[in-house]
């Protein structure tokens, strides 16, 4: 999914601080076994995302999309002493393998997975977060955003993945269009145009957008 030339991929990842090893055993297996594992963050996004979490040493991350759970002890290495994780998975099959993930990376007490529709979950947290991650199935990347929004605090943050959709979003619109295509979009010009944050937009891997909650 990178939009980057190859060789410029190659060396930024070379040139790139190295991974716990429990998220090179996870990527592997990933691509071992899953379906769609380009789903993964991989190594220079999980060290991006790590160091946005560091900098800000959030007490409570959500993480909208857990998938193999790469990405969530990457979030994790920067929680404060005594923070804490909430990632939500709708693909219940992936329980034991996550559980079994975040045991070996030292991390159980410090993340609670809820399985099933984001939409429904989100609501229900009565927490307000300072660091929320997006990355889930796309058509509903507006609606996560607006529940985001209510549950973060201000000056929070919010990263959002996949916003360049392999380069796609250049295309104009028409009736052949792909409704996550469309969906991406929209949801960009949405958060252009939200007096509420600042954002920036860093064509990182499939594009991750930084988003601050300002107002």
């Amino acid at each position: 999914m990178s939009i980057v030339n190859a060789g410029i991929d190659k060396y930024i990842e070379k040139h790139t601080s190295q991974a716990h090893s429990i998220l090179n055993t996870i990527e592997r297996e990933t691509y071992l076994k899953s379906i769609y594992p380009r789903m993964i963050s991989g190594k220079v996004q999980g060290r991006f995302i790590a160091m946005i979490s560091k900098m800000i040493r959030p007490e409570y991350i959500l993480e909208i999309g857990t998938f193999t759970g790469y990405s969530a002890i990457c979030l994790a290495e920067g929680l404060s002493e005594n923070g804490h994780l909430h990632t939500i998975e709708i693909n219940k099959e992936l329980k034991e393998q996550n559980k079994n993930y975040f045991d070996k990376a030292g991390i159980k007490n410090k993340i609670t997975t809820h399985f099933g529709n984001a939409l429904d979950i989100i609501p229900q947290l009565g927490i307000q977060f300072d660091l929320i991650f997006i990355d889930a199935d796309k058509v509903n990347y507006g609606r996560y955003y607006d529940l985001s929004m209510g549950k973060l605090k201000m000056g929070g943050f919010i990263l959002v993945d996949n916003v360049l959709w392999s380069g796609k979003v250049l295309a104009e619109i028409s009736g052949n269009t792909d409704k996550d295509m469309l969906a991406i979009k929209e949801f960009n010009e949405k958060v252009q145009q939200d007096k509420r944050v600042e954002n920036v937009m860093i064509p990182l891997r499939d594009g991750i957008s930084l988003i601050q909650k300002i107002c």
